[in-house]
């Protein structure tokens, strides 16, 4: 098949040092058609999809930012992993020029990214039928406390960082640096509105909670 013949081409000619990029493209890939999943099944449960669309107005500009910047986070690794840009993309613009190469950070940062992903999913699995995405003022879920969450209160967001700065490692671009930007600012900004809407909701369980925990990694006693 053609596509397969693509791939082991990887591994020729020196080409080794592509297989990160790709490899973390499919990664963010399947993050991404997982946290999908997630949203569907929410909607199949409840009515809503995990506020995938969020019903405030706020949450909904947000997102017109932060889709594209996934859209960016999945395609750009692809493209690197592919060759695609270095013939075509890098023609067009120097943004999607590698600012630096270095092989042992971009497989020292897919083996980070990697351990990121999979307790991602140990964090989706803990959340259970509590997980969402964003903000809904009509909907009330459980305070999830146990897990990675006694430790931090946002440790989806934190290894998410942790993805996207991965990511930027392996694909040093300056247009992967603006997405790793923007991603990381939004996640900053949704972090602490949530967490005021979380204080509103749960009150003093939750002013408790955030007391003893870190907001993204675990607080030093």
């Amino acid at each position: 098949m053609r596509w397969i013949d693509k791939l082991m081409r990887l591994f020729d000619n020196g080409n080794v040092d592509r297989v990160p990029a790709l490899a973390v493209g499919l990664i963010m890939a399947i993050y991404w058609a997982r946290v999908l999943r997630l949203a569907w099944k929410q909607r199949r449960r409840t009515g809503r999809a995990g506020n995938l669309w969020p019903a405030e107005r706020l949450g909904r500009v947000l997102r017109l930012v932060w889709f594209p910047a996934v859209g960016f986070w999945i395609v750009l690794p692809v493209l690197a992993g592919l060759r695609w840009s270095d013939e075509r993309l890098q023609a067009l613009s120097p943004t999607f020029r590698p600012v630096f190469r270095s092989p042992f950070v971009s497989w020292a940062a897919l083996a980070v990214a990697l351990l990121a992903f999979g307790l991602t999913w140990v964090c989706w699995r803990r959340m259970g039928r509590s997980w969402r995405m964003g903000i809904d003022p009509d909907d009330r879920t459980r305070l999830v406390v146990t897990g990675p969450y006694a430790y931090t209160r946002h440790p989806i967001y934190a290894l998410s960082s942790v993805l996207m700065i991965c990511t930027m490692a392996i694909v040093p671009t300056p247009a992967m640096i603006v997405v790793c930007l923007v991603h990381l600012g939004l996640l900053q900004w949704e972090a602490r509105r949530e967490e005021r809407y979380l204080t509103a909701v749960h009150g003093a369980s939750y002013a408790d909670y955030a007391a003893r925990t870190g907001r993204f990694w675990p607080r030093v006693r």
